[in-house]
């Protein structure tokens, strides 16, 4: 039996503390096993300068860890959920989900405290999501939004080069790297939903690499799986990716699986969010009754306007 564990791993600051921390976590709980990171760039690692909706969103942070994968260069890849795919390449495997860290987003901006109500009129803020730059537009139609690209350090030093008022971050990547002194608010989750799989860890393997499961079932955390099992059902029943703003989160509480999930324009003019509760012992079928649910309410609309104007680029 092999006693070695490659992880795969992007090079940024908060890859390699996401593979380090799964190293730890395995050397805690799967003993026997060597744990080593292989560094592998990704395309949406290379191409910093331009917008991720105009790149093309398809394994953008992943099809080089998993092309390692299948060759058997790496036996685990490592990676932020929300940058996952949902239909997981052939002769691969989702076979582990961590506990999910706090999913909300977070302002940083020049003052303590500050949220988004309080940004100057016709300020500035920068981020590289459609779906913080929607429900944000939707809530302050004043505001100007930049683009923004770079791993979390070189987004918060562009900040405080730039003369923005704020940028939106992940809370996730931003407290898992220690830097959570330059937050100045959290956002609450019903004013701006996060990315489907925002706060977690996922981790692929190759199909029939028993070896390799069984060390990394150890650190599955099944709550968490349904949350997004519900949560990519919906996103790939509504087809998204990061060329359209789709937020969701789902939770697990003792009155079943509970859904939230908004569709909005990507100038924020017009959102479209509903909530459901269903089953955690069936996640996939509530995320796709409520994909179902946004576009009979008019997602449907935004999304196909989307999608034309994606294709005429």
């Amino acid at each position: 039996m092999k006693k070695t564990l490659i992880i795969g791993s992007r090079g940024s600051e908060l890859a390699l503390w996401q593979a380090n921390f799964i190293k730890d976590q395995l050397a805690k709980k799967a003993k026997g096993f060597t744990v080593k990171i292989n560094i592998i760039k990704t395309k949406g690692d290379k191409i910093l300068d331009v917008a991720l909706s105009k790149i093309g969103d398809k394994g953008l942070f992943t099809k080089e860890l998993e092309t390692a994968l299948l060759s058997g260069e790496i036996d685990v890849a490592v990676h932020s959920l929300k940058d996952l795919q949902t239909a997981i390449p052939a002769g691969l495997e989702l076979a582990a989900v961590t506990k999910r860290h706090d999913v909300e987003d977070v302002l940083i901006a020049r003052k303590k405290g500050m949220t988004i109500h309080d940004i100057p009129e016709n300020g500035n803020v920068a981020t590289g999501s459609l779906r913080r730059r929607s429900q944000l537009l939707h809530l302050r139609p004043d505001l100007n939004v930049h683009e923004l690209r770079g791993n979390v350090p070189s987004r918060i030093k562009k900040f405080l080069d730039s003369d923005w008022d704020a940028i939106i971050l992940a809370r996730a990547g931003v407290e898992r790297l220690g830097l959570t002194k330059h937050i100045s608010s959290y956002i609450p989750k019903d004013l701006m939903l996060p990315a489907v799989g925002q706060g977690a860890l996922g981790i692929e393997i190759r199909e029939g690499d028993d070896v390799s499961k069984s060390a990394v079932r150890k650190l599955h955390h099944e709550d968490t799986y349904s949350a997004v099992l519900a949560e990519r059902s919906l996103l790939k029943e509504l087809e998204g990716g990061c060329q359209v703003p789709i937020g969701a989160y789902a939770k697990v509480s003792s009155t079943g699986l509970y859904l939230d999930g908004l569709v909005g324009a990507i100038d924020g003019s017009v959102t479209f969010r509903k909530k459901l509760r269903g089953s955690k012992r069936n996640p996939e079928a509530l995320g796709k009754k409520l994909a179902n649910d946004l576009v009979k309410a008019g997602a449907g609309e935004i999304l196909k306007e989307i999608y034309k104007n994606a294709r005429r680029q």
